[in-house]
């Protein structure tokens, strides 16, 4: 059993922001996440308390009202571009992986991604990838491969795959002999 842990879920709470001034933070800097609440997540959810993640809402660029209920389990994903940020979020995991991707790959992704989900005009995504995702990816995403157990280029692989899965496995095999 996996628990997942959406870090974009905890961006910050943009509600005392005009709707109209939202859309141009910057959601790309390590500031715009609620660090302090996800740390306590994870640290509740490894400690057997299930949480209430929030649920953010790209197209009105806050959270929304909902709640989404993650109960504990032997293995929690924490996913997210930075999830090897955060020191105290670093020190709870058992297995950290970057999973390194081409930057034209990862642009077309957000492309697809934010036209198709978000209603972003081509116009925008790519105002905002010259902006801020790019130069927010050099200085922080990037230098977080150093943190990382293991490093798949090109997403996943065979034999990347079932280091993983025998790790896992090892977690949880650790947790019901506890």
């Amino acid at each position: 059993m996996v628990s997942v842990v959406m870090q974009d879920d905890y961006y910050c709470d943009q509600s005392h922001l005009a709707p109209e001034v939202r859309p141009q933070q910057n959601y790309d800097h390590p500031q715009a996440f609620e660090w302090p609440l996800l740390v306590r997540h994870v640290k509740a959810l490894c400690n057997g308390e299930a949480i209430e993640m929030p649920e953010y809402n790209f197209t009105l660029h806050n959270r929304s009202d909902k709640t989404i209920c993650v109960k504990p389990a032997p293995v929690i994903v924490v996913e997210g571009l930075f999830a090897l940020y955060d020191e105290d979020l670093r020190n709870m995991m058992s297995l950290k992986i970057f999973v390194d991707t081409a930057s034209d790959v990862r642009f077309i992704r957000r492309m697809q991604r934010d036209i198709t989900e978000r209603g972003r005009s081509v116009e925008s995504v790519i105002e905002q990838y010259l902006d801020t995702v790019r130069p927010m990816h050099k200085q922080f995403i990037e230098p977080t491969k150093r943190n990382a157990d293991v490093i798949l280029p090109h997403g996943a692989n065979g034999p990347a795959v079932d280091m993983i899965t025998a790790k896992v496995a090892s977690v949880i095999g650790k947790s019901k002999r506890a």
